[in-house]
């Protein structure tokens, strides 16, 4: 367990909307937010929310040139410490990451290059992994600690511990963290694809194709989203918290490959149990797992949630069969998934499968893990 930390303010932009009230009534009903792009089903941000990133590019003319992976963390960046109250003046420190980063930006620069065999003057400064935390550090005007990293998707959840080891040093008393990913590029998912981890097309006309935690599916079926999501922390506790962070884990496991996990997901039996300190596992009584809809991934993860937990383990849930996998983002989304169980008290269920339903959520365990085997697990309670 770890000295509480507030959680007092929470933003995202995902293809559920933007405001908690949507995307509390998006969690609510049985539907899926997956389109075709590039020929394959993808979870693409609704059209009045494009608008607005739209908008935010044309305000400054030094966004013009800035991928959406960056404008997208600005956005919601703004949103997170409006709702938190935080003025400039209290230098707040910032930890975004990203998964892929600028891909489709590079991915354009690159493809010029190639044609002219030349590059544009800023296509090395609006491709590097440090343009998002520095661009959302200026647009705020903060003047503390700024970091930008990529851990695959686990990234926002290790951004949060990141915060969390600054507040506790004494070096700052409230972060700014989270991720934001827009992998939507036909190269991304061809990635996708070429790993056999993506949904088949064929899957399209299917009621849920993207199959999150279904133990008994015969093919992998993972479909990627954009999203970006950024949470506001503070040392303590605070009158205005939507929940408390009371304990967190973190593992990595020896790598076989470099997208390997364990069939036992090692890394998530550690991560867990360090998360869970001296709480009674029996007390937690929801989990937000990582499960993307692979095979493998899902099996594993739950194979290690019964090595903790054993027969009788907590509530399961997930939302990539709604809103895909946002890779460097995703882990926030599932925070955002847990505090809304958490305020609302009402466990979101998986339409396709069935469990009992818990009589009451206190403590919620959420899960986030990237290639590799780098797994974060998070333990709020309300």
């Amino acid at each position: 367990m770890i000295q509480p930390i507030s959680i007092t303010s929470l933003s995202s932009l995902s293809p559920l909307g933007k405001t908690p009230e949507d995307i509390w009534q998006a969690y609510k009903n049985k539907q899926h937010y997956f389109s075709t792009k590039h020929k394959n089903l993808v979870a693409e941000l609704p059209e009045e929310l494009k608008k607005e990133i739209k908008k935010l590019r044309a305000s400054d003319s030094k966004y013009k040139a800035l991928d959406d992976t960056v404008l997208f963390a600005i956005y919601t960046a703004r949103q997170a410490v409006k709702q938190a109250g935080w003025q400039t003046t209290d230098n707040f420190g910032v930890n975004i990451g990203s998964s892929r980063g600028a891909t489709a930006l590079f991915e354009s620069h690159f493809e010029f290059f190639l044609k002219k065999d030349k590059v544009k003057p800023l296509s090395s400064p609006t491709t590097t992994l440090g343009n998002i935390s520095s661009w959302v550090a200026h647009d705020l005007q903060t003047q503390g600690p700024e970091i930008s990293h990529s851990i695959t998707c686990s990234t926002a959840l290790h951004g949060l511990l990141n915060g969390i080891a600054w507040i506790h040093s004494g070096m700052c008393n409230k972060f700014l963290v989270g991720g934001s990913e827009a992998p939507l590029t036909q190269f991304t998912i061809a990635q996708m694809q070429a790993l056999k981890i993506y949904c088949h097309s064929e899957q399209s006309e299917e009621l849920y194709p993207c199959q999150a935690l279904n133990l008994n599916k015969k093919q992998n079926t993972m479909i990627l989203s954009e999203a970006a999501s950024m949470a506001c922390l503070e040392q303590g506790h605070t009158p205005n918290a939507l929940a408390k962070i009371i304990g967190i884990g973190f593992a990595t496991e020896i790598l076989e490959h470099s997208v390997s996990l364990s069939t036992e997901a090692i890394c998530f039996q550690r991560s867990m149990n360090m998360a869970l300190g001296n709480l009674d596992p029996n007390q937690v009584d929801v989990i937000v797992t990582h499960t993307p809809g692979t095979i493998k991934g899902d099996l594993a993860e739950f194979t290690a949630i019964k090595k903790v937990f054993g027969d009788k383990h907590p509530a399961l849930t997930c939302n990539k069969w709604k809103l895909g996998h946002s890779l460097g983002t995703s882990g926030m989304l599932n925070l955002e998934m847990a505090l809304g169980m958490l305020q609302h008290q009402e466990f979101i269920s998986i339409p396709y499968l069935e469990q009992e339903t818990p009589k009451k959520i206190k403590h919620v365990l959420v899960n986030a893990v990237g290639f590799g085997g780098n797994a974060v697990s998070v333990l709020l309670t309300k």
